[in-house]
């Protein structure tokens, strides 16, 4: 069930309704947003929800030995491990078995190993992450272990962040469940302008970018030129900043509606200083998550400059796996790790490149690493790369005023103070909650009107 369908605004504004209704009955809110998450969850594959449920019970015991002294340790590496064996099975089984028949193919050990096929569950890495997010965190102590099982279903299943975050830490939405927060005018006029937002991000931008440039482009690599390639990969660094960027705003704005607050996923990357600062400001609860739960455990910023320096790619290099069973991924990921290493080193060394020069060298660096991101193979990237070599094209897409016009918008996104956000929060703040409705139904009618048939799934589903 995608955000921008009609589908799923019959479904949410029955939910929204129901929420209201049941607000000050603690089970029978949880139960209904629990069920609610499944039927949200089951619209994709029903089988899907059996899988999420085994996580989630797997979760809801280990946070209760965890706090058990003689089964403390046992506990956490049993269910961490169990978890990530299941989402280890589903992402990487395929990936696996391909090279492993690719690598047995000339010898005398040849097989064919790919005789089974598994469906990649939508979200899997997002809800297993707050899975172990909370057995870790109750093991810490930073989250209160909950003895109720609704309690741990629903923080992992709510459907505003279930498929692609943003991803919730345990010690912040389980206080929620207690006593979430009832939206008044302000929260109302923040989720709207928040959900508008995020639609116009991923319904104008990013779907007309996909389809104008983007597609086109990385789907030939070998008939482009120059012009061609450096359009659609500076297309795709802002289609994939607007469509996730616009998930994260969606989904926010919904959570707020139903009285929980999400923590902001993007904070203008584009304009990060430096490549430090840009995983600061780029899927943050992914970026913070990486940080606490793996660069942390595995010596963070202790021992010797080479041991930082591992540690620092093997984080960066598992972070661009964890996008997706790919070498365009396991590369993506450790070239950002040698990107960071080496500016750590500089920066050492008292070399930091002042302002606007710092954020083009970050901005230009992030920009190239989209393309073995986006591309389907190694060769595809290498394609593109020697496109950059060529003055003419065979297949090259029409760079029209409109493509290029989304471009800059999506640019100026990144760059332009956001004034105008807080100014149509203040002036739908002072409106009473019919307008705003009317806003948000009007906003939500002019969207769907001047956009194509059909909705593109979100990017970051496939993660």
């Amino acid at each position: 069930m995608l955000f921008p369908t009609l589908q799923f605004i019959g479904f949410f504004v029955i939910v929204l309704a129901l929420n209201g209704f049941t607000w000050d009955r603690a089970n029978s809110r949880k139960a209904l947003l629990i069920a609610a998450s499944y039927v949200f969850y089951a619209a994709w594959d029903i089988r899907f929800t059996a899988l999420m449920a085994f996580v989630s019970l797997t979760a809801w015991l280990g946070g209760l030995a965890v706090v058990r002294p003689g089964l403390r340790r046992a506990a956490k590496i049993g269910s961490i491990t169990l978890m990530l064996g299941v989402l280890g099975v589903f992402k990487y089984y395929d990936f696996f078995m391909l090279n492993l028949t690719r690598l047995l193919e000339d010898t005398a050990f040849a097989r064919d190993l790919t005789w089974m096929t598994l469906i990649l569950p939508v979200g899997i890495s997002f809800y297993t992450f707050q899975a172990i997010s909370y057995v870790m965190d109750v093991d810490r102590g930073q989250a209160q272990v909950r003895r109720n099982p609704a309690d741990v279903f629903l923080y992992i299943s709510f459907f505003p962040q279930l498929v692609a975050g943003p991803i919730v830490r345990a010690a912040h939405f389980l206080p929620q469940i207690d006593a979430p927060t009832r939206p008044d005018a302000a929260a109302r006029a923040t989720a709207v302008v928040l959900i508008l937002s995020g639609l116009f991000k991923k319904m104008v931008v990013a779907n007309y970018l996909s389809v104008l440039l983007v597609d086109p482009v990385f789907g030939f690599p070998d008939g482009q030129n120059w012009a061609s390639t450096l359009a659609a990969v500076l297309g795709y660094a802002v289609q994939i900043y607007c469509d996730f960027s616009g998930y994260s705003d969606i989904a926010i704005g919904i959570a707020l509606l139903l009285g929980y607050r999400f923590h902001r996923n993007f904070d203008q990357p584009y304009r990060a200083a430096s490549l430090r600062d840009f995983w600061q400001r780029w899927h943050i609860s992914l970026s913070s998550w990486i940080r606490d739960y793996l660069y942390i455990p595995l010596g963070g910023n202790q021992g010797t400059r080479f041991r930082q320096t591992a540690t620092l790619m093997a984080t960066m290099t598992l972070a661009g796996l964890w996008h997706g069973a790919g070498w365009t991924f396991l590369l993506w990921g450790f070239l950002h790790g040698a990107g960071l290493a080496a500016e750590r080193s500089l920066r050492r060394a008292g070399l930091v490149l002042p302002g606007f020069l710092g954020a083009a060298a970050a901005f230009g660096f992030v920009v190239v690493m989209w393309i073995p991101f986006r591309s389907a193979s190694l060769t595809d990237a290498l394609g593109l790369f020697a496109a950059f070599g060529r003055s003419e094209a065979m297949a090259a897409p029409s760079l029209t005023p409109f493509a290029l016009s989304l471009i800059a918008i999506g640019l100026a996104m990144n760059w332009l103070p956001l004034a105008w956000r807080d100014s149509a929060r203040a002036a739908l703040a002072r409106r009473g909650p019919a307008v705003q409705a009317g806003v948000l139904g009007l906003g939500v009618w002019v969207l769907f009107a001047v956009t194509q048939d059909g909705v593109a799934p979100f990017i970051y589903f496939q993660f």
